[in-house]
C-alpha cells in the first residue's frame, strides 16, 4: 500500500527513538557492569553518549523513512552505519564543546574510541535496530485497532506493496492499475470483514514485495495448525516470514512445505474435511505430498485437482457454506472432482469468502452471480475489488481466515 506519511513518519520515528534509547542504556550497563558497578561510570557513560544518541535517532528515523526497517539485513546494515556516523559527530560535537580544536589529532583521537567506547555502541546499536528496533517499525505501521480483540473469527489481511503495479501475472494480459483505488479498495475489503464480525490482524507491511497483498498464498490453516507454504516463485518467498510470525503470536502450530515442494495458499480449498489442492504452476507434485502428509494426522483427507486455466484452484472456484463447489466453465479443468457442482454466470464470481453460514463475501464485478446466491437464500456482501483482479486477484487472495 502507499502508505500516508503520517504513518510512515510515526513509525519511523517511533522504531528510531525506542532503538536509540535502549542502545544508550544497554552500552551504559556494559560499561557499568565492566567498571565493576561504580555508579560514577553511569554520569560519565551518558554524558559521553548524549549527542551520538540524538544524532541516531535523526540518521536512524531518516534510513527508517526509505524502508530500511523492512528487512532485518537492511536494519543491520543501516544500525552499523548509522551507529559509526553518530558516533562520530555526537563524539566529535562533545570534543569540541570541551574546547579541543577538530585538528588531526582530535580525529585521531575520534576513530581510536572506536575500539572502546564507540565501538561498543556500534555493536549494540545494529543489533538493536535489526531485532528492536525492526519489530517495533513493522507493528506500528500495520497497527489497526480491532472491533474486538476477543472474537475467534480473526482475518489476517497485509497491506498492499508500494510496488503493487509490479506483481507478477500468468494468465491475462498486464493493464494500467491505480494503486490509490487499490488502497481504498483493500480498506474497503477490510472494513467488509469487521463489520460482519471478524477481527483484522495485519501481517506486517512489505513495502517492496509487489504480491504481498496476496496473503492467503503464504499460510494453509489446518485447524489449529498453520502449514507456512513455500512459493511456486522464487521472487515471493520471502513473504512468508512476517505471516508466519504473525501466526505464531496467534499460537497456532506451525508445519512447513520444504524444498523441492511448492505450495501456494491459493491452490488450497477446504470443504469440510476434505483438502482439494490444485496441481498448478504455482503448487508441485512434491507440496501436495507434504501436505496430504501434514494433514492427514489432523483429520484431512487431499483430493489434487489439475489447473491449467487459471493461476490458482481458488482463482477457478470456491465453496458455499453448504459445500456446493461454485466454478466457471471457461476456468474448471474437470467439475466431476467435486460432488455438488454450481456453474456460475461470472468469472469473478467463482469467489466467495464465507463469513457465517448464510453470509457470503464476493467481487462487485459478478452481480449476476451475486443474484443466483440471493435466490439460494445467502445474503451476499459486495466490494470493488477490481485492481486486484487486473492482478489475477480475488476476494479469497486478500486474507488468511483463522476461525
Amino acid at each position: 500500500m502507499t502508505i500516508s506519511w503520517g504513518r510512515r513518519l510515526a513509525s519511523s520515528f517511533l522504531a528510531a527513538l525506542t532503538v536509540a534509547v535502549v542502545t544508550h542504556a544497554a552500552s551504559m550497563f556494559i560499561f557499568f557492569v565492566s567498571q565493576q558497578y561504580q555508579v560514577a561510570t553511569l554520569t560519565q557513560v551518558s554524558g559521553f553518549y548524549f549527542f551520538t544518541t540524538l544524532f541516531s535517532v535523526i540518521l536512524l528515523f531518516a534510513v527508517g523513512l526509505v524502508g530500511a526497517f523492512v528487512r532485518w539485513y537492511t536494519a543491520l546494515v543501516a544500525g552499523f552505519l548509522v551507529g559509526i556516523i553518530a558516533c562520530l559527530a555526537g563524539s566529535g560535537l562533545t570534543t569540541m564543546l570541551g574546547g579541543f580544536a577538530l585538528d588531526a589529532a582530535t580525529i585521531a583521537y575520534l576513530w581510536s574510541t572506536f575500539l572502546s567506547l564507540n565501538g561498543v555502541y556500534v555493536i549494540v546499536l545494529a543489533v538493536v535496530t535489526a531485532t528492536i528496533g525492526r519489530s517495533i517499525y513493522r507493528r506500528a505501521l500495520a497497527f489497526r485497532s480491532p472491533k474486538n480483540a476477543t472474537d475467534r473469527l480473526i482475518a489476517l489481511v497485509r497491506m498492499p506493496a508500494g510496488n503493487l503495479a509490479e506483481g507478477q501475472l500468468t494468465h491475462v494480459e498486464r493493464t494500467e492499475v491505480d494503486t490509490e483505488l487499490a488502497d481504498k479498495q483493500w480498506d474497503g475489503y477490510v472494513a467488509a470483514l469487521e463489520e460482519n464480525g471478524w477481527t483484522t490482524r495485519e501481517v506486517g507491511f512489505a513495502d517492496t514485495m509487489a504480491d504481498s497483498v496476496f496473503v492467503e498464498d503464504t499460510l494453509v490453516l489446518l485447524g489449529e495448525t498453520a502449514i507456512v507454504t513455500r512459493a511456486g516463485t522464487e521472487s515471493r518467498r520471502a513473504e512468508t516470514e512476517a505471516a508466519e510470525e504473525t501466526a505464531r503470536d496467534l499460537g497456532l502450530r506451525i508445519e512447513r512445505i520444504m524444498s523441492p515442494g511448492t505450495l501456494e495458499g491459493g491452490d488450497v480449498l477446504k470443504v469440510g474435511s476434505t483438502v482439494y489442492v490444485g496441481r498448478s504452476s504455482r503448487t508441485n507434485a512434491d507440496g501436495i505430498r507434504q501436505l496430504r502428509a501434514i494433514a492427514a494426522p489432523l483429520g484431512y483427507s487431499v483430493i489434487a485437482v489439475p489447473v491449467t486455466r487459471a493461476l490458482h484452484l481458488k482463482t477457478t472456484m470456491t465453496a458455499l457454506p453448504d459445500g456446493t463447489i461454485l466454478g466457471h466453465p471457461d476456468l474448471v479443468d474437470d467439475p466431476s472432482f467435486f460432488p455438488h457442482y454450481l456453474a456460475v454466470p461470472e468469472r469473478e464470481g467463482v469467489a466467495v469468502v464465507v463469513l457465517s453460514e448464510n453470509t457470503v463475501l464476493m467481487s462487485q464485478s459478478a452481480p449476476a452471480t451475486a443474484a443466483l446466491l440471493e435466490d439460494r437464500g445467502y445474503t451476499v456482501v459486495s466490494v470493488d475489488i477490481s485492481e486486484f483482479e487486473k492482478l489475477e486477484g480475488c476476494v479469497t487472495c486478500l486474507s488468511v481466515r483463522v476461525r
